[in-house]
């Protein structure tokens, strides 16, 4: 953990930014014409000729000299120059598609490797042919990325790299198999140099150094800061704000966890972010449970990097050695997305014609009575405008209906087998129980809009989290309390889906 930080006595005049990407050289543009986009891409190819490693020849692959730092360092100052997005997706899709790997070498290994399978050799010979497939599957470009990461601040840079990446790809910029197969490439090389061996836990209090508290305020996705005294409840008394940074970068949070200490788990986040703590000292006999109400990741580019369950695991340990009472660990999780989902369901039913399969007849005429007209259609104007929780009546009459809606969203909507949406899924990987559905539990503007107000516990009972997180991996099994499938069965029962 750091330690005390310089004084404070500033920070009230200093406002809050939002997170903002360094600014870059200017640089020519792909837009600026025919002629200047082509000697851009011509440049382009220059310097990946240049930058990026020939693999050796597998019995050189030893002794082979390692690139020039130069050729990498020219690497990340061309790539630092471009101004535009376009300009660098430009680039990496020119890197993912010409020099990956050589599937001619990668064809010969194998038929190689097969013929050996089919003769009685030697195992030693087998499995040097196996070594040399191997060698053949590495792609050019990861060369590349190994020597950057030799210089200084060469991880970092990977990082904004594989976030621009990210970003280009969501852009639709660049796009094909070669280009997934890169971002995975770089995924990987993160997730070894961001093992947990090479994180730092560290704490945030109001005494600690003020570009730290200003980078967790900006990096709060959640339920953002307002102001600096909002931030200052954050971290004082029955709260825990905690961080990962990298070994080499030490003080720059990577990942963002904020707790409350509380009584009884929560049931909504108003008590959490806008009451002011009870006192300035903390009782701990009054502290019977660990909320975990946001976590926030800093950097785009560590997407897929396990960096919050590693983070959730090592502020458990911690909390435990400060109280040793405590063992009620649970999270305070918003539901982003099921408003989205809900939408769809009442537009495809509208489009058939005002079918309704959500709803029970006494819902319906009531919720009609109350919106005055047709289920479907107000309902979609309501939820889509968030008029509808100015009204007590409404809310009343919704609540049923949208509970047993959300416990499916959560339980029975998948991807893959795995739940749709993704903080049930990181929670569930976790080991969690999906153990309570909460009403009205987040009425600020984005609650409303996102999830009808809705938030969700999932509980750590800390002696089955291995258990349901190999469950849910292995066989896709969500582990849920009664509320929550007394909901389901209720929405089996109700609905027609």
């Amino acid at each position: 953990m750091r330690g005390l930080g310089p004084s404070l006595t500033v920070r009230c005049f200093l406002p809050l930014q939002l997170l903002r990407r360094p600014r870059r050289p200017p640089g020519p543009r792909l837009s600026s014409g025919p002629a200047a986009a082509g000697a851009l891409e011509r440049a382009m190819d220059e310097l990946l000729r240049r930058s990026v490693p020939a693999m050796p020849a597998y019995e050189l692959r030893e002794k082979s000299p390692f690139a020039a730092e130069s050729q990498c360092a020219d690497f990340v100052s061309f790539y630092g120059g471009l101004a535009e997005v376009a300009e660098r997706a430009e680039l990496l899709g020119r890197l993912a598609g010409g020099f990956g790997v050589d599937h001619s070498q990668v064809a010969e290994q194998s038929a190689g490797v097969l013929q050996l399978r089919q003769e009685p050799r030697e195992t030693a010979v087998l499995l040097q042919a196996e070594d040399r497939l191997r060698y053949a599957l590495v792609p050019r470009y990861r060369g590349l990325f190994h020597h950057i990461s030799k210089l200084d601040g060469g991880v970092r840079f990977l990082v904004r790299l594989r976030a621009d990446l990210l970003e280009a790809q969501a852009l639709k910029l660049v796009e094909g198999p070669h280009v997934r197969e890169m971002n995975g490439v770089l995924k990987n090389m993160l997730s070894e140099w961001f093992s947990s061996g090479f994180l730092n836990l560290e704490r945030v209090t109001w005494h600690s150094p003020c570009e730290v508290l200003q980078k967790v305020s900006e990096s709060e996705a959640v339920h953002p800061v307002k102001n600096w005294m909002d931030m200052k409840r954050r971290v004082g008394p029955y709260r825990r704000c905690c961080f990962f940074s990298h070994c080499t970068t030490p003080g720059e949070p990577l990942v963002v966890l904020h707790v409350a200490l509380t009584s009884e788990i929560s049931s909504n986040i108003q008590v959490i972010v806008k009451e002011c703590p009870p006192s300035e000292t903390e009782e701990k006999n009054k502290i019977a449970a660990a909320i975990f109400y946001s976590i926030s990741l800093t950097q785009q580019g560590l997407q897929g990097v396990e960096l919050g369950t590693f983070l959730i695991k090592r502020v458990v340990k911690e909390l435990q050695k400060e109280f040793p009472h405590l063992e009620t660990f649970s999270s305070l999780s918003p539901i982003p997305g099921f408003t989205k989902w809900l939408l769809g369901l009442l537009n495809s039913q509208a489009k058939e014609h005002g079918r309704n399969e959500l709803f029970t007849d006494a819902e319906c005429k009531e919720i009609s009575e109350l919106t005055g007209g047709p289920i479907t259609e107000t309902l979609k104007g309501f939820l889509s405008s968030n008029e509808w929780v100015k009204s007590e009546k409404l809310v009343r009459a919704l609540q049923a209906p949208l509970m047993r809606l959300c416990a499916w969203y959560l339980y029975g909507e998948k991807h893959r087998g795995y739940a749709l949406n993704p903080v049930a899924n990181f929670h569930l990987q976790n080991g969690a129980v999906l153990w309570r559905i909460n009403w009205m539990a987040d009425v600020s503007l984005k609650g409303i809009t996102s999830s009808c107000g809705l938030m969700v516990n999932y509980r750590y009972y800390l002696e089955d989290t291995a258990t349901n997180s190999i469950a849910y991996l292995s066989s896709k099994t969500i582990k849920a309390s009664e509320q929550v499938l007394s909901l389901v069965t209720q929405f089996q029962k109700n609905s027609k889906l």
